[in-house]
């Protein structure tokens, strides 16, 4: 039998190093953490090979003694705290005093410091955790460390590393996180002599947002500000159109610390849920600051986890102030139209066609004759006789152009009224009638708004603003027609919305179901035979607590043996869609740590979401006094814009993009 001793140091600076140094990227994390606690306004990172063979690391922080130097390298040696009552509210990002020590342990280290009151900067030197020089040198005030070959002492550590490119993106990725988490320290990352990023340092950041993200993501942010239980969030949320396929841009921090949480992300995409489709996860910066006795960040060596000591407290605030944050704009995606590939030019042969507009067109039956539109009824005029289209291989150029005159010609033989034939077809008595009595209603209408009294301020008009969103005006909006059996279109002022039927009525369902089970308008049908739920104790215990909630909104239980339910009815809306996976989605969305309230909302809109299997779908016939109805009862909602599973509801064209896309403005 082994007998119990104890280690060596350099064996226990090695395990250590374990917990801490797990990549380049943990060096990178450790020692900017260190420089932005020391004061620093620029931090330059510096890696080459992924960072394995080099990592520079350049502050202009406020240095370390020489007489302090030696001792910053020991085990549990820190400048940050000086008892255990510290722990309870801690303002910088380090405090464990591992760092210098782990990194020591598994590398070559070179250190050059030098205070601001100091004549001469001090260089030190410790490799494997050895300390092999001291001395005085040349030094601009701040701290520089150079760490070379990463795990040179700990080979079967350096075989788990991955491709320099992937341990580089990984210290591009957390220089990313520093320069979000402190807009008013300019960093710099360069990666094999080449400059990655670089921050300005002024502070703004939405200016760190553009240079690190680019103009796409910058364009499309919503502020947020709140406070409330002591917790006060800022920051960013983007639009839902700029959501991933992965949680990566989910940057949110804890009193300047970059964190993972479940309980925060829990927070962001709960709140996003009803924006964004699944499997997709929003883009957000939110800047979280709350008392230092509230959060534990004393969880693990890399500081990366976090506990809470009121977690529903902190999800309330963080689900409240992405939510108000989503709903404060109007979220319909603005469609741009691409720039259409302008053709190359190909010289033109002699066209056997005149240019000249006096000169006789070309004859085609594809377009009548003055003396036919004058003969023919309109409709019989306006309808062109079909013509036998010629090989594809005579259709060359000059063909093309003399078809484009031949309608060029036709559109203003057909619709110029000033080229008329007789004095008589001038002067077109029901035509003027009709626009001099348009002119007067209008005129009369001004005239009425102006003796009403003096006008109001000025205020741009926005589609779903409370004030518009009644009947009286529902006659301002246009209802055009509809698209491919699905989409229906409506002109309001010089914006154009295109509305997805299925989406609408899904929302509408959605949120109908959502009042009517508030309100305790619903009954309950009876189903046989019963659906039988086989639970595990947890799930058993979840049910009974949750009990009262189900029966309140329609459905009916009876226990069936042990652990085991039988469900004998279910809401009415719910009869056609019943199933034992329903109740079993519910069951789990309740088994979560922390949720929204811990309420009967929850499970009101796990039932809601699922009646809206009945929305009409596409390609399904609508009049149009039914999808006015639909479209009148939309735009009341509080969300109008996506349906419950983040699908937009609605887009919008302005015309300003039309007329750019016909060359009517440049």
């Amino acid at each position: 039998m082994s007998k119990i001793q104890i280690l060596d140091p350099v064996t226990i600076d090695k395990i250590a190093a374990g917990e801490v140094v797990e990549r380049p990227a943990s060096i990178v994390k450790e020692l900017s953490e260190n420089a932005i606690d020391a004061g620093a306004t620029a931090v330059t990172v510096e890696i080459e090979e992924g960072g394995v063979s080099y990592i520079r690391i350049a502050d202009n922080g406020c240095g370390i003694p020489k007489e302090e130097v030696p001792s910053a390298f020991l085990r549990h040696s820190t400048s940050k705290i000086r008892s255990v009552d510290d722990l309870l509210h801690i303002h910088s990002l380090g405090f464990r005093g591992e760092a210098l020590s782990s990194i020591a342990a598994v590398s070559q280290v070179e250190m050059i410091t030098k205070t601001q009151e100091e004549t001469f900067g001090t260089r030190y030197r410790i490799s494997g955790g050895k300390e092999e020089d001291l001395d005085e040198t040349g030094a601009k005030d701040g701290t520089t460390f150079i760490i070379r070959q990463l795990f040179y002492n700990t080979p079967a550590r350096r075989k788990f590393l991955k491709t320099p490119m992937t341990e580089a993106s990984h210290v591009s990725d957390l220089m990313t996180r520093m320069a979000l988490s402190h807009p008013e320290i300019s960093f710099q990352f360069i990666n094999n002599h080449q400059s990655r990023i670089h921050t300005s340092g002024n502070g703004n950041l939405r200016d760190v947002i553009y240079h690190v993200y680019g103009r796409e993501i910058a364009s499309n942010l919503l502020e947020v500000r709140f406070q409330a239980e002591g917790i006060q969030i800022t920051g960013f949320l983007g639009k839902p159109i700029i959501s991933r396929g992965n949680r990566n841009f989910e940057n949110y921090f804890i009193n300047g610390r970059y964190v993972k949480n479940h309980i925060v992300s829990k927070a962001i995409e709960d709140a996003y849920k009803d924006f964004t489709m699944q499997h997709k996860y929003p883009f957000v910066v939110l800047m979280i600051t709350m008392a230092g006795e509230e959060v534990d960040v004393n969880v693990h060596p890399a500081k990366m986890e976090i506990r809470f000591q009121n977690q529903q407290a902190v999800y309330n605030a963080i689900y409240e102030a992405v939510d108000k944050g989503l709903h404060a704009e109007e979220l319909i995606p603005q469609v741009e139209l691409d720039e259409p590939a302008v053709p190359k030019k190909v010289p033109a042969a002699p066209a056997p066609v005149s240019t000249s507009m006096s000169s006789t067109p070309v004859p085609s039956p594809a377009v009548p004759s003055r003396e036919k539109m004058e003969n023919n009824s309109p409709v019989q005029a306006s309808m062109p006789k079909k013509e036998a289209i010629p090989p594809k291989e005579e259709r060359d150029l000059d063909y093309f152009m003399a078809k484009m005159r031949e309608r060029v010609r036709a559109y203003h033989d057909r619709g110029s009224q000033a080229e008329v034939d007789g004095q008589s077809q001038i002067y077109r008595q029901k035509l003027q009638a009709d626009r001099i009595r348009e002119t007067a209603v209008t005129a009369r209408k001004e005239q009425e708004k102006a003796q009403a009294g003096p006008a109001t301020e000025t205020k741009q008009l926005d589609l779903f603003e409370e004030k518009f969103l009644d009947r009286e005006v529902k006659a301002e909006y246009k209802l055009i027609g509809q698209v491919f059996d699905t989409y229906w279109m409506v002109q309001f002022q010089d914006n154009l919305y295109i509305i997805d039927q299925h989406a609408a009525h899904e929302r509408v369902l959605y949120e109908r179901t959502l009042k009517s089970m508030k309100t305790r308008e619903y009954t309950s049908q009876m189903i046989s035979p019963p659906i039988i739920l086989d639970l595990g104790m947890q799930e058993a215990a979840l049910l009974r607590e949750y009990m009262d909630r189900f029966t309140r909104i329609g459905f009916e239980f009876e226990e069936f043996g042990q652990d085991s339910f039988a469900v004998r009815a279910v809401p009415d809306n719910l009869f056609s869609i019943a199933k034992k996976e329903l109740l079993m989605q519910m069951l789990d969305s309740l088994s979560d740590e922390v949720s929204r309230n811990l309420s009967a909302d929850l499970i009101d809109e796990k039932v809601a979401s699922m009646s809206c299997k009945a929305a009409v779908k596409g390609k399904m016939k609508l009049s149009a006094a039914e999808v006015d109805t639909l479209i009148g009862e939309l735009l009341t909602l509080k969300n109008p814009y996506h349906c419950p599973h983040g699908r937009p509801t609605i887009i919008a064209m302005s015309k300003r993009e039309l007329e750019k896309k016909f060359k009517r403005i440049v």
